[in-house]
């Protein structure tokens, strides 16, 4: 009887590939890199990732589970486009879970956490004042990825990296909103105080507040939207 054959060091270094590639296209997703609707050609992602175009598929139907990309037969795959009204339903699921690590992280963070976090709203501020929204933006992912490490545990930091990805562009696009960023900021100092005196309940109500704050802004784009 023949043996059963071994996993190789090969098929390591393909499931290692698969997860490199899947996370590199989804940050290129998440940053507009590739838009809403773009095809997505293997051969020309298997050059662009130095990869082979085995590797590629298996990242892209990872990435097709999380509802990043879509894949239909004689079509290949493109970047798939989330609308308005689903953008929303992704935030409302976040401002629960958002709400529970941040209830979460006001019960485990330490002092190096908090100064961590006010370092970055201060930084917030100065960058709402300038209008670099691009920094600001990046901050605000800092921000929360932080409250995550305290926050999450491995199932909370997945499903919130899967919804992150989701709505990026949209919560990108409601920081060009008139006074968004001066509301954002204080949403989030909202949030530091509330974990800097480790109260769990204001927390959590500072939390939800900032994400349904967001979801409010993209319902007025979406209003604007079908007006004009």
């Amino acid at each position: 009887m023949a043996p059963v054959p071994s996993k190789t060091a090969n098929d390591e270094d393909d499931r290692r590939g698969v997860a490199a590639v899947a996370g590199g296209l989804r940050d290129a997703i998440a940053g507009g890199i590739y838009r809403p609707k773009e095809r997505l050609v293997e051969e020309e992602l298997a050059r662009t990732f130095g990869t082979n175009r085995a590797v590629i598929r298996g990242a892209l139907a990872a990435l097709q589970q999380e509802g990043l990309v879509t894949r239909e037969r004689h079509r290949g795959a493109h970047v798939r486009l989330i609308e308005t009204d689903e953008a929303i339903e992704i935030l409302q699921a976040r401002a629960v879970l958002e709400a529970l690590v941040a209830r979460r992280a006001a019960e485990r963070i330490d002092d190096d956490g908090i100064a961590s976090l006010r370092s970055i709203v201060e930084r917030m501020g100065t960058c709402a004042a300038s209008g670099d929204l691009m920094a600001y933006s990046e901050l605000n992912a800092a921000f929360h990825a932080i409250v995550l490490r305290f926050g999450g545990d491995p199932t909370l930091q997945k499903l919130l990296a899967q919804l992150q990805s989701q709505s990026v562009r949209y919560q990108f696009r409601t920081v060009l909103a008139p006074g968004r960023p001066a509301s954002s900021l204080a949403e989030h100092q909202a949030i530091l105080t509330a974990l800097a005196e480790r109260d769990p309940d204001a927390a959590e109500r500072a939390a939800r507040r900032h994400v349904e704050s967001v979801i409010g802004t993209l319902r007025s784009f979406s209003a604007h939207d079908r007006l004009h």
